[in-house]
Parts: structure tokens; sequence; C-alpha cells
């Protein structure tokens, strides 16, 4: 029987079938009804293990019924830090982030890393070469910036992510599709310029677009955070059920 990976983010649910490190179908879903669309997924084949991670609490309610549709359940959220301290991370660090930096450990084995997310918010991690976790900065992403635009000031319009930006705009559209990606851009080069050593991972929605902008050398893993609950749910099968 297959395990179910489920990341809850900010905006959008991303999901994966697994068999061991192995994903399989992944999904993703951008909505309100993010249960349903759960048990959806669940109600043609129920999963041995189901691992959830959430930047929210997981309620007892959504507990109880994900119970329902798995044989075990592992619950990575603000209420349940068990798996942050087991892996050497802070009770403040949310799971996804930690998910991300777990497969970047294992990926890049005794390798000092530093891990970009572009999603909603940028964040940018640091790993020793020891894999200890150094801290990391959380910033506005890319998508982000431009709505805090729109709806902070008075005379700005809503940009979306142009495919090409100008190294100075001529327009007030251009301006700030130049000002938001060429700042992004300029924010990421800075802190690789900080630890040139290190192995520079890109991970997130924006991955590719930024990944294809940049000069260095750097590795694009779309699926880093869901090979993290891999690892995690591995070692869970590992200890408790083979």
């Amino acid at each position: 029987m297959a395990n179910l990976l489920v990341l809850t983010g900010n905006t959008a649910l991303k999901a994966a079938w697994t068999d061991g490190m192995t994903l399989g179908k992944t999904f993703r879903y951008q909505g309100e009804k993010m249960l349903d669309y759960l048990l959806s997924i669940t109600e043609k084949e129920k999963p041995e293990v189901l691992t959830i991670a959430s930047v929210y609490e997981i309620t007892e309610q959504v507990e109880s019924a994900l119970r329902k549709e798995c044989s075990h359940l592992i619950i990575l959220d603000k209420a349940h830090t068990n798996y942050l301290l087991k892996y050497d991370f802070p009770e403040y660090l949310s799971y996804d982030r930690a998910a991300g930096l777990i497969a970047a450990r294992f990926l890049f084995k005794d390798k000092p890393c530093t891990v970009f997310d572009f999603g909603t918010t940028l964040t940018v991690d640091f790993l020793n070469a020891g894999g200890r976790y150094m801290g990391g900065n959380v910033s506005p992403g890319c998508r982000t910036r431009f709505k805090a635009l729109n709806r902070y000031s008075k005379a700005l319009p809503l940009v979306d992510t142009p495919d090409a930006v100008l190294p100075e705009g001529n327009s007030v559209v251009s301006s700030i599709e130049s000002g938001v990606v060429l700042g992004i851009m300029f924010e990421t080069e800075g802190y690789i310029r900080q630890r040139p050593e290190n192995i520079v991972i890109f991970t997130g929605g924006d991955a590719i677009y930024f990944a294809r902008k940049m000069k260095n050398s750097i590795f694009v893993v779309c699926n880093l955070e869901l090979m993290g609950l891999a690892l995690i749910t591995d070692d869970y099968v590992k200890k408790n059920i083979e």
C-alpha cells in the first residue's frame, strides 16, 4: 500500500503518492476546501501512512477525519514540533521549510547548502557542511510584492510576473516589473555571494523562473519539500511498521 504526502502552505495544497522515497502522482489544489479535496484523493485509495505538514494548526475535527482515511497518520504542524526537534531544527521553523532542508541534507550530504524557496514568501535557509541548521530569513515572494504595491499605493496597478524585464523601466508597468524581479535577483545574488562555498538550491513555484535569470551555478529541485516529507515518512515506516 502506498503512502500519501500532503503539504498545505499559505495559498495551496500539494500532495503526492509515494512508495518509499519514490514520488508518484502529484496533486495541487488552490482553494478554500482543502479538506474536501484531500478526502477526494483518499476516496479512491487509502494510504498506509498519511503525512500532512501544515503552516496552520490541524484542528481536532480535521485530525479525526484524516485518521479514518489511513492506517497511520503523521501530523506536522505548530502543535506537533517533535519532528523538528528530532531533526535538530528550532521549534519556530515551519514544517515546509524544515522538510526542504531535510531533503537538502539527504541530496547534498556533507555539503554546506543555501536553500531558496520562491513562493508566497521568499525564504532563504542555511545548512553547514555537517547538516546543522544555521538560520534563515523570510521576505515577501514575487507575486506578494506585486500585490503589496497595488494594495498599499493609490496609483500603482496590479502587475503580473513578466516573461522578461528591462534594466530600467520606461513606464509605470515596466518600472514595477523591473523593480520587483530585479530586486529579488539582487537579493538572491547577495545571499549567494555571502557564502560562495555553499551549494545553492532553488525550489518553490517561481524557482524555474528565477533560475533561468541567474548566472550562478544552482540546482533546481521542484519537489524538495515533498522529498523531505518522504524521508520523514520512510523513517517512520522503518521504525514503526516494518
